[in-house]
C-alpha cells in the first residue's frame, strides 16, 4: 500500500474515533441558549411585641416630712417596642391617704397628666424610659410613727 493511502486510512480512522464521541457529547454539554430563570426570596422578620417593666421601685412605707405630709419616690423603668407606645396608670389603692400629688422629673417623650383620681404617664413611641416620680400625700390620719404602707398601684397598658 502506498504511503499516501496509509496516511489517508489513518486519518479516516482517527477522524472516526474523534467524531464518534461527538454525537453523544451533545447531551452532556451546557447550553447557553436556555431562557434565563430568576427567583425571588421574600424574607420576613417578625419581632414580637415587648412591654417590660424593668424596675418599679418605691419605699414599702411612706415617710413623713417635717410639715407632716407623707411622701415617697418611685422609680419606674419601662422598655417597649410597641409602635404606638404605652401608658402607665397610677391610682390609689388605699382610702387612708388623700391630697395626692405626683411630680415627675422631665423625661423626653413621656407626659404626665392627672386623670380623675389617678395619674397617667404616656409615651407615643417605642423605647426605654426611666421615670422618677415624687409622690406627696396629705397629713396622715394614722398614729404618728406607725407608718403607712405604699398606697399607689401601677398598671401599664399598650396603645
Amino acid at each position: 500500500m502506498k504511503p499516501a493511502h496509509r496516511l489517508l486510512s489513518a486519518l479516516a480512522v482517527g477522524l472516526g474515533l474523534v467524531l464518534a464521541p461527538a454525537a453523544s457529547q451533545g447531551e452532556a454539554q451546557l447550553t447557553t441558549l436556555a431562557p434565563a430563570t430568576s427567583g425571588a426570596l421574600d424574607f420576613r422578620i417578625v419581632v414580637p411585641p415587648v412591654m417590660r417593666v424593668l424596675e418599679n421601685s418605691h419605699p414599702s412605707q411612706l415617710t413623713s416630712g417635717a410639715d407632716g405630709l407623707l411622701g415617697g419616690q418611685q422609680r419606674l423603668v419601662v422598655l417597649s417596642n410597641m409602635k404606638r407606645g404605652f401608658c402607665v396608670t397610677l391610682r390609689l389603692r388605699s382610702p387612708d391617704v388623700d391630697q395626692w400629688q405626683v411630680r415627675a422629673a422631665p423625661e423626653s417623650g413621656v407626659t404626665l397628666q392627672a386623670a380623675g383620681q389617678a395619674y397617667r404617664l404616656c409615651s407615643d413611641r417605642p423605647g426605654r424610659y426611666t421615670m422618677v416620680l415624687q409622690h406627696q400625700f396629705g397629713p396622715s390620719a394614722h398614729v404618728p410613727g406607725a407608718g403607712q404602707d405604699w398606697p399607689v398601684q401601677t398598671d401599664i397598658t399598650t396603645l
